[in-house]
């Protein structure tokens, strides 16, 4: 049976989350257009809808953790907390500091830091742990992104 008003907050973290740094980059984010990039580089216009599903998949799959009566749900949701704060900060330190280096060994981190999620998530419930792969291959996409664009500006 599913809980709504807990599947609503699940839900709601990520994007609110996802919003709020959205919103202190917004400057930042059309200086983007400014520096050279990678021929592989994403439309502006793809990432908030990418975020945006890949937010809403973070917080069911949270949802299914948090309902779960598992003995490592503390931990798993003490990582997802962890992965959740890496991934508010990487646009701070790569729109606004300008630290595309520092940026992209922070995604490192955050791609570490979503594979140990996935890992327990999946010890918990498997479908909780699949659900985080589109974003896992995200950030994979975004490191190599971020990484590109340290060396084509540096």
């Amino acid at each position: 049976m599913i809980k709504l008003k807990p599947l609503v907050i699940s839900i709601a973290i990520p994007l609110l989350v996802g919003g709020l740094s959205s919103l202190l980059t917004r400057g930042g984010f059309a200086d983007y257009s400014a520096v050279i990039q990678p021929a592989f580089a994403p439309p502006p216009w793809l990432f908030p809808i990418v975020w945006t599903v890949l937010y809403i998949l973070m917080g069911i799959s949270c949802y299914m953790i948090y309902t779960s009566r598992h003995p490592l749900r503390s931990d798993a949701l003490k990582i997802y907390t962890a992965q959740l704060t890496f991934n508010f900060l990487w646009p701070l330190l790569f729109f606004l500091l300008k630290g595309f280096l520092l940026s992209f060994i922070w995604l490192l981190l955050l791609d570490m830091l979503i594979t140990a999620m996935i890992l327990v998530f999946f010890r918990i419930k498997p479908l909780a742990g699949l659900l985080q792969l589109p974003y896992l291959t995200w950030c994979i996409f975004a490191s190599v992104l971020n990484f590109s664009v340290w060396l084509l500006n540096r």
